[in-house]
């Protein structure tokens, strides 16, 4: 499975932490950058995660800035991106259950690596499971038509 992973320098070490993670677990990560904690724009890496993922070269993207809400307001503005801010487990597994998310974001100065790790797991065991959450995500595949 790949997935995308990117951050603004806020970002950078988490983001890395994770990489990290996700490719000892046997994942193929590939990460759009930024590559070190020089100032930069978060919209131009939550974008780049994104696309990966809206246009299926991966299959879910992960996106760090300092509070997390930036680049997960990024990533959502590329059609075919559902991404949500995983401030727990509960919602890191939720958001896919429910609303089947396929962009995680993490705020870098509100959770540690280790709470990172943990809601990606959660977040990447977890499956959708439809039902009356279909229509709820159809109806987000088209609200900007």
């Amino acid at each position: 499975m790949k997935i995308a992973i990117g951050s603004d320098h806020g970002g950078y070490k988490l983001k890395e932490d994770i990489k990290e993670y996700l490719a000892r677990k046997g994942y193929d990560v590939v990460d759009v950058g930024t590559y070190s904690t020089a100032s930069c724009h978060y919209p131009e890496y939550g974008a780049k995660c994104a696309r990966l993922v809206a246009d299926g070269v991966c299959q879910f993207g992960v996106v760090v800035c300092t509070t997390g809400e930036g680049i997960t307001m990024a990533a959502n503005k590329v059609k075919g991106v559902r991404a949500g801010l995983a401030y727990n487990v509960e919602v890191a597994k939720l958001m896919r259950e429910h609303n089947d998310a396929n962009v995680i974001g993490f705020g870098a100065k509100f959770t540690t690596s280790e709470e990172a790790i943990e809601r990606m797991d959660a977040f990447l065991n977890a499956k959708f499971s439809a039902g009356r959450h279909a229509t709820r995500v159809e109806m987000l595949n088209n609200l900007d038509k």
